[in-house]
């Protein structure tokens, strides 16, 4: 009985030295550990020991390099786009239908006496012509540009009117030309006689001599007086009747023209 205690002692004694030599080597270890940990954190560090603080350590950072000044990029200035102009208003075009009168005066004289075919002059118009709105189109004051086709005098006592056939040009408005489809209507021309010239004299003698020879054959020398007097007279006769008249048109004169065409300006 008494062998069987001393066994149990020796054995709870190489136990308990056995576990306190395993407790050293723990301490041990964990003072080893712990001293390495306080020589890698800072020394005011407050964070606890361990791993766990270093992992929540500082990283250090760089020192920063003075970075070197560079020179600005020189900037093109972009062109302003430009600023969108208002448009003047088209001023609307202004017609007038074809059949539209114009009443025009003549602004010169023209005679068959002086004047010929292929000669221009104007006539201006007297008063404002308007279109379907009210609005002028052409304004009294402008003037029309006339050609002569055809000019010819009166050659016999019994005509009433000698030739005078015109063709419209142009007309003008504000200095400005515009073509123009259009015909004279109409002119107040006059017939005005000439004086007794060169050829009324060659009439009338060519008429006395014819008389006095009649008057000689039939009656003799007193015959041919009578003759050659009623032969004078016959040939007076027939020169006024055949008297040349030219036909004129007077400096303001009336002349109707009418629109062959629409006629459209702005």
């Amino acid at each position: 009985m008494r062998h069987t205690h001393s066994l149990t002692v020796t054995a709870f004694l190489a136990f308990g030295l056995t576990a306190c030599g395993t407790g050293k080597t723990d301490t041990a270890a964990a003072d080893s550990a712990m001293l390495r940990d306080q020589t890698l954190l800072p020394a005011d560090s407050t964070l606890p020991l361990g791993d766990t603080a270093m992992a929540m350590a500082p990283t250090p950072q760089p020192t920063p390099v003075a970075a070197r000044p560079v020179a600005p990029r020189p900037v093109t200035p972009r062109p302003a786009a430009p600023r969108p102009t208002a448009s003047a208003p088209v001023a609307a075009r202004r017609s007038l239908d074809a059949g539209t009168t114009v009443f025009a005066s003549s602004t010169s004289r023209i005679t068959s006496r002086t004047n010929r075919a292929g000669e221009e002059f104007e006539v201006r118009v007297s008063r404002d012509v308007n279109d379907s709105r009210g609005r002028t189109v052409i304004p009294a004051g402008s003037t029309v540009t006339l050609s002569i086709v055809r000019i010819k005098e009166s050659e016999n006592k019994s005509d009433n009117v000698g030739t005078l056939q015109l063709a419209v040009k142009n007309v003008i408005i504000d200095g400005q030309s515009y073509p123009i489809s259009a015909s004279v209507a109409s002119q107040e021309t006059v017939l005005e006689g000439r004086k007794t010239n060169v050829g009324d004299v060659a009439k009338v003698g060519a008429g006395a001599g014819a008389g006095a020879i009649v008057g000689k054959v039939l009656g003799g020398g007193r015959g041919a007086l009578i003759g050659g007097a009623v032969g004078a007279a016959v040939g007076t006769q027939r020169a006024v009747e055949t008297k040349d008249r030219d036909i004129v048109l007077n400096d303001g004169a009336g002349v109707t023209i009418t629109l062959d065409a629409d006629f459209a300006r702005s």
